[in-house]
């Protein structure tokens, strides 16, 4: 990371972030909001998505675009961080009464004594891919060759970090022997593959479609599939999902219930409609000028979506001994799973 001056930036703003979870998030002028409201009618709820053009999180834009939010009676704005940490920042924080990020981060916060719990679980892998560079394809064959390199994360103490660190662990490499780098998503992170500022790394589509399509890299480790999840961390890794504040949730009940409604009722969607007529239900600019790339960047990524938004059975358990790899707090803590995730809201929306 110090070697790459181009992305000190950002990289400074991912330590920022990991280190303010108590403190205030990044200011409003820093946040990229949809301007897509609710119509202005109904509850008022804030949610902060950790990149919204990502195909991880399609069903947060997709929910409003289907106008589930307005049919339960929600005036829901989404916004934007470009890196999942800095959703959970902004939460923690109280800027927002919801994220959309990975569940690992209720783990994670739990240890540092705050109570997060996912709500509507959207995955059951992490819809993530290694890929590596043209120019480092050579030297970088699997993760067991990371020593030494620079390896690509969206932010400092994101969940690709997360699991950038167990894959280098799992296979021989220390985490002090790789140079995790914040590089973003989409143009940030193709551009700093391409310009050999990092060796590989850890993104989700569309990049990934997009880094194919230039022929910029290869895939060293693809996890948008419970297989792909099965094979590389060794069972399901319940990733994208809506987590909010457990006192937030005990104390607005009825307001959970109804975007617990909204997001199992897209999540159906989903699972009978194809990733054409997905793409098509998103804003236009979310395709970069490539409706059929698009596309096929959503086909890619939706084995990982659950149809009914409920944690999948054993997933805790996986996220938490990846995280017990290479994190030493949570590895010498102990963390009580019941209390991340809860099914009380999307059983009663499945009924």
């Amino acid at each position: 990371m110090r070697k790459t001056a181009r992305y000190a930036a950002l990289a400074a703003s991912g330590l920022l972030a990991l280190s303010s979870l108590t403190a205030c998030a990044n200011d409003a002028a820093g946040t990229t909001s949809t301007g897509g409201k609710g119509g202005g009618k109904g509850e008022k709820v804030k949610i902060m998505v950790g990149g919204l053009d990502k195909v991880i999180y399609l069903p947060a834009m997709l929910t409003q675009r289907l106008g589930y939010f307005d049919a339960e009676g929600l005036d829901v704005e989404l916004l934007s961080e470009p890196a999942g940490v800095q959703a959970e920042t902004a939460l923690v924080s109280g800027q927002v009464q919801g994220a959309v990020g990975f569940y690992d981060h209720t783990l994670d916060l739990q240890v540092k004594g705050k109570s997060i719990e996912s709500v509507v679980q959207f995955s059951q892998a992490p819809g993530e891919v290694e890929v590596v560079s043209d120019k480092a394809a050579g030297s970088v064959k699997s993760p067991k060759d990371f020593k030494g390199k620079k390896l690509g994360v969206t932010g400092l103490g994101s969940s690709t970090d997360f699991l950038s660190k167990y894959l280098a662990v799992k296979n021989g490499v220390d985490v002090s022997e790789f140079t995790p780098v914040a590089v973003g998503a989409g143009p940030t992170f193709i551009a700093a593959l391409q310009q050999g500022s990092i060796d590989a790394g850890m993104t989700t589509d569309p990049t990934v479609a997009t880094i194919l399509d230039k022929k910029a890299g290869k895939i060293l480790v693809d996890m948008r599939t419970p297989a792909g999840s099965q094979a590389a961390l060794g069972g399901p890794y319940p990733s994208s999902s809506l987590y909010m504040q457990t006192d937030w949730v005990n104390g607005h009940k009825a307001t959970a219930q109804k975007l617990a409604n909204a997001f199992v009722k897209t999540l159906k969607w989903m699972s009978t409609h194809s990733a054409t007529e997905i793409a098509d239900k998103m804003p236009a600019d979310y395709s970069q000028g490539n409706r059929l790339l698009y596309a096929a960047a959503i086909k890619s990524t939706l084995p990982m979506f659950t149809d009914d938004g409920v944690m999948p059975k054993n997933g805790p358990e996986t996220v938490e001994k990846v995280l017990k790899a290479f994190n030493p707090a949570i590895k010498n803590a102990e963390v009580d799973l019941s209390k991340t995730y809860t099914t009380e809201f999307v059983d009663k929306a499945k009924g």
